[in-house]
C-alpha cells in the first residue's frame, strides 16, 4: 500500500463529502470507525484515480454495519469521498476475509 494508516493525522470533512455520504444514510462517525475495526480490506481504486489516488475499503462500524468507502489522502488526512452498504458480492469477499456480521 502507498501509505501507513497509523501515520495519518485524522479525517477531513466538509459539506461536500458529508452531504454525499448522507445520501446513502451513512454518517461520518460510522466512516471513521471502519478504519479502526477489523477486518479492513483495503485496495487501490484504479478506475477513479485520474486526478488523485483513490482507495476502496470494506470494513465494519462499531455496530457491525458493513460499508464500502472510497477515500483519498489529502494533507495527511483521510478524506472519505463516498460511503455505502456493501453489495452482496462485496459482502462475500468481506466475510471470506474474516468479517462477521
Amino acid at each position: 500500500m502507498a501509505f501507513d494508516l497509523s501515520k495519518l493525522s485524522g479525517f477531513k470533512w466538509d459539506s461536500g463529502n458529508l452531504e454525499h455520504i448522507k445520501k446513502h444514510k451513512v454518517n461520518h462517525r460510522e466512516c471513521e470507525a471502519v478504519f479502526f475495526n477489523k477486518p479492513l480490506i483495503l485496495n487501490p481504486d484504479e478506475t477513479h484515480s485520474q486526478a488523485e489516488k483513490r482507495f476502496r475499503v470494506y470494513g465494519q462500524t462499531n455496530k457491525r454495519r458493513v460499508l464500502c468507502l472510497i477515500f483519498t489522502i489529502r494533507n495527511n488526512n483521510i478524506r472519505v469521498i463516498s460511503a455505502r452498504d456493501l453489495k452482496r458480492k462485496e459482502e462475500k469477499e468481506f466475510h471470506l476475509a474474516g468479517g462477521d456480521n
